[in-house]
């Protein structure tokens, strides 16, 4: 996606005028979702919103605002119609003798909605986390629980001297008991508030008060095998807690970007984390998560630790509300089809079915010149091309585009054009935008995937361009979605419907999607339908431009792998979807009538997401260095926005994309202020 605005002029009321040039019929990239048969929901993966996404949230709470002053409210509903919260998750681990052990919690609700102003003062800061997670380990020392804002009841809070905490500190000694060791951990916590830089008594105070507890929790956790997460949650907690006063990060004005250069596991082995947790559901939960595998391949895990730390203290300690938040439906219709409305009526325009090839630089390099695109459809006489149907009374994407309003439309049909393949080159026309004339101001918002093909002239000029694609590392995904006769408890499973991770490969993460089913449009609905997801190994030799069968054999190799995790590894999770023989029961998935046996697979949805600008960003160690930010004034006219750029929060989500782009708003437009977007881990 490239937008081109223009500047002031009298014809546009004094305001800018904005366009948006798309590839293909729908927008929202890596999120973007359609309507397939049934009005049943096809997304690119599973898409769950984190509490600590404020300023995603923020942004869609906007959206809706806007939308609801314009009489839209029966259409969209209040922004909390579209998401409803979530606190239970489950992770598996490898259980002794084959098999797979769960383990499963609820997260406490917290004060709040995500998106809401901070109150006065407040700040996510390290010292807040680290505060956070004293709170968190006194509560597991003395076996209680946490009250609904998230901070343990008893502990201390004052503001004292720190010579005096000190004192108090060291003479609690060995830390002979349980009391003693919560004690010390909320003296500790408050030293870290009243401290502005490390000390020696500190840092010795603290690797004695690690040392102590992780043999303490170690006697009274792994004797009882039920409770050995407890402990592998423990460790790495302290890992984190002893790493972060270790190497003075709570006053490096870099932040957690001080350990980029780290992978995730080297650091917490280096500060004391046990082999056992750094092989925890929890730890391969996280890579899991980010799809954090070079190449995607499970044998080649890579995170750097200042992401893995920000990703999970703000998950964990930054979530407000719930813990996380599901999407009614898909994220097209909940995301991009209200985003998409607002902005055509603010007078946006949307230039769909152009792809971009060419951003141009001018003789002297340091603004852009000129947009190229392949045109790769027209409509009659110019008409705009309407790209949203109605599925159950709202507006959504399709999964496939409109061809009767295009031009030629049923031979492009029966040609079978892909509009979002990357290898299918065939257009109409080209077209090329001139700088003031056409355009004033570019931003670009491809994945960093597909900078290399659409800004060639910047990556071979530009050095830091160059870096960035080449460090800045993208992984394939795959992803397949069933529809179900029967809910999952009666296929077996036991307890809610959780979103689940850290499972078998190649499908390591799944959720039950029951709630989307009254969203679709089936005259017999089914009982529910599961999504699941993972990254998707790379092969050995990456395709050539023009391999146009290369998106289709990978495809086909997401529906065999998918078939074969339903007749294997599913069985730990629904045992009674399967036979006494042992295989799979077909008849559980909903297929037309007539269709039997593994034909039945045939009626579900699966993709592989690997086109350039669908590959899923990682944060390798080292790699957060060369991303690019959007307030980046390298060329005077240029901003990009993505979750591969230099946003704050470098991981591939929505609410890194969206920080991106409030950075790229301020670069054009000076806003929103910048101290109006919410950060979370200032030193």
């Amino acid at each position: 996606m490239a937008a081109a605005w223009e500047l002031s002029r009298p014809e546009h009321g004094g305001r800018y005028q904005v366009t948006v040039y798309q590839e293909g019929w729908r927008l929202g990239g890596k999120g973007a979702s359609g309507r397939g048969p049934n009005g049943r929901i096809e997304e690119h993966g599973l898409h769950i919103w984190l509490g600590f996404y404020d300023n995603a949230f923020r942004l869609m709470r906007q959206c809706h605002a806007e939308l609801e002053a314009q009489g839209l409210r029966d259409v969209f509903g209040d922004w909390r119609d579209a998401w409803t919260p979530e606190n239970d998750i489950a992770l598996f681990s490898p259980a002794e003798g084959g098999g797979f052990e769960r383990w499963e919690t609820r997260l406490p609700p917290r004060p709040g909605l995500p998106g809401d102003p901070l109150p006065p003062g407040q700040v996510f800061s390290l010292p807040y986390y680290l505060s956070r997670a004293f709170d968190l380990f006194r509560a597991m020392v003395l076996d209680t629980t946490m009250d609904a804002r998230g901070v343990f009841a008893s502990g201390p809070d004052e503001a004292v001297n720190a010579a005096s905490l000190m004192a108090r500190l060291a003479s609690l000694g060995a830390f002979a008991s349980a009391a003693a060791l919560a004690e010390g951990l909320g003296v500790m916590a408050m030293l870290l508030r009243e401290l502005s830089a490390p000390t020696a008594g500190l840092l010795d105070a603290a690797e004695a008060v690690t040392a102590r507890l992780r043999q303490w929790l170690e006697d009274k956790l792994l004797a009882r095998d039920e409770r050995r997460f407890l402990w592998e949650i423990a460790d790495l907690s302290l890992a984190c807690v002893l790493g972060l006063i270790r190497q003075g990060v709570l006053y490096d004005q870099r932040g957690l970007d001080a350990l980029d250069d780290y992978d995730c596991r080297e650091w917490l082995r280096m500060n004391g984390a046990s082999m056992r947790s750094l092989q925890s559901p929890f730890l391969r939960g996280l890579f899991d998560l980010a799809m954090s595998y070079e190449g995607g391949d499970p044998e080649r895990p890579a995170l750097s630790a200042g992401q893995g730390l920000r990703g999970s203290i703000r998950t964990f300690f930054g979530y407000r509300g719930a813990f996380m938040w599901r999407m009614r439906a898909g994220m097209g219709d909940v995301v991009f089809a209200p985003l998409y409305i607002a902005l055509e009526r603010r007078g946006v325009r949307f230039d769909f079915f152009h792809r971009l090839t060419n951003v141009g630089l001018a003789a002297s390099g340091d603004h852009v010149a000129s947009l190229t695109f392949d045109v790769q459809a027209k409509t009659p006489e110019g008409r705009a091309y309407a790209p949203l149907v109605e599925v159950a009374g709202r507006p959504c994407w399709p999964s496939k585009p409109d061809f009767s309003q295009l031009e030629d439309g049923a031979r492009l049909e029966a040609e079978c054009r892909n509009f979002e393949s990357h290898w299918d080159r065939r257009r109409v026309a080209e077209r090329t935008l001139e700088v003031g004339h056409d355009f004033d101001l570019v931003l670009l918002g491809v994945g960093v995937g597909a900078v290399p093909f659409v800004a060639g002239e910047i990556v071979a000029r530009d050095e830091r361009w160059t870096r960035m694609v080449r460090e800045v590392k993208t992984v394939a995904s795959q992803a397949f979605q069933v529809w179900l006769n029967e809910d999952l408890g009666a296929l077996g499973w036991q307890g809610p419907a959780y979103i689940t991770g850290a499972f078998a490969k190649p499908f390591d993460t799944w959720c039950d999607m029951a709630h989307v089913i009254p969203e679709e449009a089936w005259q017999h609905p089914p009982r529910t339908a599961v999504y699941f997801c993972a990254a998707l190994a790379d092969p050995a030799q990456p395709p050539d431009d023009g391999d146009a069968g290369y998106p289709a054999r990978r495809t086909d190799e997401v529906r065999r792998a998918a078939r074969a995790f339903l007749e294997g590894p599913v069985r730990a999770l629904w045992p009674l979807a399967y036979e006494a023989s042992g295989r799979f029961r077909w008849d559980v998935l909903v297929a037309p009538e007539g269709a039997s046996g593994p034909e039945r697979f045939e009626a579900q949805y699966w993709r592989a997401n690997v086109n350039p600008s669908d590959r899923y960003v990682i944060a390798t160690p080292g790699g957060c260095h060369f991303r690019i930010s959007p307030l980046d004034v390298g060329y005077d006219n240029l901003t990009i926005a993505g979750d591969w750029t230099d946003s704050g929060f470098h991981s591939g989500c929505v609410e890194g994309a969206v920080m991106s782009g409030l950075l790229a708003a301020h670069a054009l437009c000076g806003s929103p202020k910048l101290e109006d977007i919410i950060a979370y881990d200032h030193p």
